[in-house]
C-alpha cells in the first residue's frame, strides 16, 4: 500500500514544492498588479491600462520590460551597499514568510496533508516575525538614498508599524488561545466547523484593520503619499529596484489576504461529505481557500477606491486610541469563553 504520508513529507518534494509556491505566489503578484489597475480604470474611468491588448493585459507585459530596461540610477552621495542591498532584504523577509505559509490541503481517507514547504509548531508567530522584517528594508532604502522625503516616508513607516503591530500581535494571541496552538496550521483546522470569525468577530475586524495598515495599503498609505512625498521611501529607486520593492508590497498582499483567511475565515475546512469523494478531497479545499483568498483580496482592492487616506496624526489615534483597547477587550472576551467552557 502507497506510503502517502512518506510522499508528502519526503524533503525532496517538499524543496520542489516550495519553489512552485514561491512562482505560484509571483504569478498571483502579477495577477494582482493587472486586476487592481483594471478595477482602478474601471472605478475611474480611465483606458490607460486597458488599451494595451485585451482588458489591458498587455499592459503588464510592457512595464515588465520598461522596468528592466530603465538606466539603474545610484544617487551621487547614497551608501552604494545599503541602496543596493534593501531590495534584496525586503525580498527576503517575503520569501522567509512563504516558507511557514499553508496553501491549502489535500484529504485523502479523512486524513488532511497540508500544502506547504514546511510546519513549525509557532508558525503564526514566525510568518509574523518575519514580516516585520520589512521594516528593516524599509529604512534601508530610505536612510542609503540621502534624500530627506525618503527618509520622512520612513519614519512615517515607523510609526504607522510599531503601532499598529501591537492589536495585530494581541488579535494573533486571542486566536491562538481559541485554538491552543502557535501552529496556523491548527488554527485553520481548529475552526472546523465554526468560523473564528463569528467566535470573535470584534478580533476579525481589528485584524483586518490592523493588517491594512501594516501592509501600508489605503488608507495607510502615509510613508509614500504622492501629494506630500511623492513616492516616499521610494523616491530615489528606479528599473528593477523599484520593481522589486513594488513586489514585495503585492506578495505581501496576498499573503496578508491568506493569514485572514487562515486565521478568522475557517481556512480550506469543507463538510466531510465533499471530501469523502478522493478526487474532491484532492481538488476542493485548496480551490475553496484560494477561493476565499481571492475574494479577501478584491475587497481590500475596492477598500482602495472608497476611502480617503487618513493624515499621519489620524492614524496613530486610530492604532493607540481605539484599536489597542478593542483588541485588548476581544482578549479578555476570549479567555471569558475559555473559562465558561465556550472552546
Amino acid at each position: 500500500m502507497m506510503d502517502i504520508e512518506a510522499i508528502i513529507y519526503n524533503p525532496l518534494l517538499r524543496g520542489i514544492l516550495g519553489l512552485c509556491i514561491m512562482g505560484a505566489v509571483f504569478g498571483g503578484a502579477c495577477v494582482a498588479v493587472w486586476f487592481e489597475r483594471k478595477l482602478s480604470a474601471d472605478v475611474q474611468q480611465r483606458y490607460g491600462p486597458m488599451r494595451v491588448g485585451p482588458h489591458g493585459l498587455l499592459q503588464l507585459v510592457a512595464d515588465a520590460i520598461k522596468l528592466f530596461t530603465k538606466e539603474d540610477i545610484i544617487p551621487k552621495n547614497a551608501d552604494r551597499i545599503l541602496f543596493v542591498s534593501a531590495p534584496i532584504l525586503l525580498m527576503g523577509s517575503v520569501f522567509l514568510m512563504l516558507v511557514a505559509m499553508p496553501f491549502g490541503a489535500i484529504i485523502i481517507d479523512g486524513e488532511s496533508y497540508v500544502i506547504a514547504a514546511t510546519e513549525m509548531d509557532i508558525s503564526v508567530l514566525y510568518i509574523e516575525a518575519m514580516s516585520a522584517i520589512s521594516i528593516i528594508g524599509i529604512f534601508m532604502v530610505a536612510y542609503s538614498a540621502n534624500n530627506k522625503y525618503s527618509v520622512l516616508g520612513a519614519f512615517r513607516n515607523f510609526a504607522r508599524m510599531i503601532g499598529y503591530e501591537v492589536p495585530l500581535g494581541i488579535c494573533i494571541v486571542s486566536v491562538a488561545i481559541m485554538a491552543g496552538s502557535l501552529n496556523i496550521v491548527d488554527i485553520a483546522e481548529a475552526q472546523s466547523p465554526l468560523w473564528f470569525i463569528i467566535m470573535q468577530p470584534l478580533g476579525a475586524i481589528v485584524f483586518f484593520i490592523a493588517l491594512m495598515a501594516d501592509m501600508g495599503r489605503l488608507p495607510f498609505d502615509q510613508n509614500e503619499s504622492e501629494e506630500e512625498l511623492i513616492a516616499g521611501w521610494m523616491t530615489e529607486y528606479t528599473s528593477m529596484r523599484f520593481g522589486y520593492c513594488f513586489f514585495a508590497e503585492y506578495i505581501h498582499l496576498i499573503l496578508g489576504s491568506m493569514l485572514v483567511v487562515l486565521l478568522f475565515l475557517g481556512g480550506w475546512n469543507l463538510p466531510a461529505f465533499l471530501t469523502d469523494i478522493t478526487i474532491l478531497g484532492i481538488i476542493l479545499p485548496t480551490v475553496f481557500f484560494l477561493l476565499k483568498v481571492a475574494l479577501v483580496i478584491l475587497f481590500i482592492i475596492m477598500i482602495r477606491w472608497a476611502v480617503p487616506r487618513f493624515r499621519i496624526d489620524q492614524v496613530v489615534d486610530l492604532s493607540w486610541k481605539k484599536l489597542l483597547p478593542l483588541s485588548l477587550l476581544n482578549l479578555g472576551w476570549v479567555i471569558g469563553l475559555g473559562l465558561l467552557g465556550v472552546y
